[in-house]
């Protein structure tokens, strides 16, 4: 008797909300309309596919005849198509009411398009938690997809990874599947013959090892290098797929439901909190990642058995990671329990729908894709979550609010501030500076600036010197997107720069007398004081208004001198033209004069990047694009906006100061190399200060935002 084995190809296609409609079309025609093709082309081959909420929504819109055809395989039972979580959550990091709302909105729009309610559920960045099987049970399905790693941490043996296992969470039995290392990392990217061969070594007599291989189907052409690969001359996957037909009498292609119509799991397992290896690597600090992955690369290629056991960090960990992240997630947690409050009708389904878009992955994390480095996607899914809560204060009558909550949950609390048209956040434990500030008829986040921050694939751009490294392997075949070094433009070693705050607005700065715009615009100037940091305490809170205090120091040659600053935070105007007024008073405590320039620090996102003609500076008269750097003396107004979102920002300090501007560029890695990314903009307005002890002085900034349109009447 022939030693047999089954294949279970599963590809996950996935769109994040607010992708450019170019970018997915560009995908489309690379990697999922070829792979289609190729499916019709050979129809002995069977698969699982997966499509995310954002990304059919797309096709149905674009290319509605591709869900015909898509429907069509589906019909003769060649395709699987999965469900999961509509807008691609990490469900472990969403309440079990929203995991229970995505799951079911999945399974309808899959039964409604294909004509089957889907058994088997995609898990986003196979990130695992085990009382997810509750969710998933609840919900009709009895399988999904995880890591093998997620295996070893079960301690199931490396020859007893062929095959899945079941598991529970309160007597919920789920299923799961672990898609295998060698086949996800072989598939695309290594000769067919040596997929074949490494099938044909683990099959066996009985027939009843199954190889799953989960994993993106961007990998097929859409990565950089893998249409050539893959479709183009080199025609791997056409190869693949008459591979697998020519050798059909032992290598059966299946799917996840249908093996588990035949076969049973193969034992009982519980998996620790994991996701894949990388992901681990990615959640851990920079010096840690590093560490990490060095180790976990050495004991592979030296045998070692240490990597069964290496898992990283919880996905959890990257809201400990990034703040922004982190303000992000307690963001759509306290939004979601608004939401939950309203009465059933249409004002709840539409904040809902918008909680559901805000809770795509992308933007919650950051590792070999973008993630939250990425403006427009960040401001785009950030946009669905002011609409969300903007529904929620407009149905329950609760604009104007004045609260003490803790917003972060760290324990300790922050300010929250609202009127018809803005909601902002002020942190009194980081120098009472302004964290979010929504324009609500914009539904635009114009304080959604993400910090410079060492990480750990930095060292590979000063390794590289900025050359790109890849794309063969010494096997002759493709090397994988994480081992190839790519930069997208010369010399991103020169900006990597490090912000040693956060990019809060509102902030309070002492810099040196002399301190220039240039070394501004490099951020290289240090602080010569503590009201940077400075914790404030509430003195009066309002409704749109809150006075805080708190004591700093400003550092001298031969010591410190003692401070005091008040902040006053008040807001005004209406829904369309919302006004921020920011007042300042310090007074020297100590008992020498202060000579040093006082300076009102604003980090501003307009999404102005790569020269947007639509966003821009204007000074004295001369518009200029926002991702510029530059400089003005007495100045009483700057003007900036971007008229594609339609908002425009007028700045009048008082009294007249001078204005320093530059972009916030952050360099990170994604799919198609290392890039420069715009954050924002960092404007600094700035008064030199001669303060003798005991005296006072006292700088404002009114700001103004004019929004052309309401967009949530839309």
């Amino acid at each position: 008797m022939s030693r047999r084995i089954g294949l279970a190809l599963t590809l996950h296609n996935h769109q994040p909300v607010g992708n450019f409609g170019w970018v997915i079309e560009e995908t489309y025609r690379h990697a999922y309309l070829p792979m289609l093709d190729a499916l019709e082309r050979h129809p002995t081959v069977r698969v699982g596919l997966h499509y995310t909420g954002p990304l059919l929504e797309w096709l149905a819109l674009e290319h509605p005849d591709f869900l015909d055809r898509l429907r069509g395989l589906v019909a003769r039972d060649q395709v699987e198509v999965l469900g999961g979580g509509y807008f691609e959550p990490v469900l472990a990091s969403i309440p079990e009411r929203d995991r229970i709302a995505q799951l079911v909105r999945m399974a309808d729009e899959v039964e409604r398009l294909f004509g089957r309610r889907p058994l088997t559920a995609w898990l986003a960045e196979r990130v695992w938690e085990p009382d997810l099987p509750t969710s998933l049970v609840a919900t009709g399905y009895r399988a999904t997809i995880v890591d093998d790693s997620h295996f070893r941490a079960a301690g199931v043996p490396e020859d007893a990874m062929w095959g899945p296992y079941s598991t529970e969470d309160q007597g919920r039995l789920l299923t799961v599947f672990g898609t295998e290392q060698g086949l996800r990392y072989r598939i695309p990217f290594r000769p067919v013959e040596d997929v074949i061969d490494y099938l044909r070594t683990h099959a066996t007599e009985d027939g009843e090892r199954i190889g799953t291989m989960g994993d993106d189907g961007e990998k097929f052409g859409a990565w950089p290098s893998t249409w050539k690969h893959c479709w183009g001359e080199e025609r791997w996957v056409e190869r693949f797929f008459q591979a697998l037909e020519a050798n059909a009498d032992w290598l059966t292609t299946t799917t996840p439901s249908d093996w588990l119509d035949e076969h049973r799991p193969l034992g009982r397992i519980y998996m620790p909190v994991g996701s894949y290896a990388e992901m681990g690597a990615w959640a851990l600090l920079p010096d840690e990642s590093r560490a990490f992955m060095e180790t976990l690369e050495r004991d592979r290629a030296e045998g070692r058995p240490e990597p069964r056991w290496m898992r990283g960090a919880s996905w959890r960990n990257f809201q400990v990671k990034y703040r922004e992240v982190n303000d992000l997630h307690k963001r759509m947690l306290r939004i979601s329990a608004r939401v939950d409050a309203l009465p059933d009708g249409p004002a709840r389904e539409r904040a809902y729908d918008h909680l559901l878009r805000g809770q795509s992955n992308d933007i919650y994390w950051h590792g070999l894709f973008g993630g939250i480095y990425l403006p427009d996607l960040r401001l785009a899914t950030v946009a669905h979550l002011v609409a969300a809560e903007d529904a929620c204060d407009l149905e329950s009558g609760t604009l104007d609010r004045g609260e003490v909550l803790d917003l972060d949950l760290d324990g300790r609390d922050e300010v929250l501030l609202s009127d018809a048209g803005q909601v902002v956040t002020v942190d009194l434990d980081e120098g009472a500076g302004i964290g979010d500030w929504d324009i609500r008829a914009a539904l635009h986040a114009l304080t959604s600036v993400l910090r410079r921050r060492p990480e750990a694939y930095h060292e590979a751009i000063r390794r590289s010197g900025g050359d790109d490294h890849g794309p063969a392997d010494e096997t002759g075949g493709l090397a994988s997107i994480h081992d190839i070094v790519r930069s997208k433009e010369a010399g991103l070693v020169d900006h990597l720069r490090y912000d040693d705050h956060e990019r809060r607005s509102g902030l309070v700065r002492f810099l040196a007398p002399d301190a220039s715009p240039a070394a501004y615009g490099a951020g290289e100037i240090p602080d010569l004081g503590t009201a940077l940091h400075a914790s404030h305490k509430i003195v009066e809170l309002g409704p749109g208004r809150v006075a805080t205090e708190a004591s700093a120091l400003v550092h001298v040659d031969d010591g410190s001198i003692p401070i005091a600053v008040r902040k006053v935070i008040e807001l005004g105007g209406d829904r369309l033209a919302p006004t921020l007024r920011l007042v300042v008073t310090v007074r020297n405590d100590g008992e020498r004069p202060i000579a040093a320039r006082l300076g009102l620090e604003w980090a501003l996102m307009l999404l102005g990047g790569g020269g947007n003609p639509s966003a821009w500076y204007e000074v004295a008269g001369r518009r200029r694009a926002h991702d510029s750097s530059g400089d003005a003396t007495g100045v009483d107004l700057v003007r900036q906006g971007n008229d594609w979102i339609g908002v425009v920002l007028a700045t009048q300090p008082s009294p007249a100061a001078d204005a320093w501007w530059a972009p916030i560029e952050t360099v990170s890695n994604s799919e198609d190399g290392f890039e420069r990314v715009y954050q924002g903009s960092s404007l600094l307005l700035s008064w030199p200060l001669d303060l003798a002890p005991g005296d006072e002085a006292t700088v404002a900034v009114e700001q103004r935002v004019t929004v052309a349109r309401d967009r949530a009447e839309g």
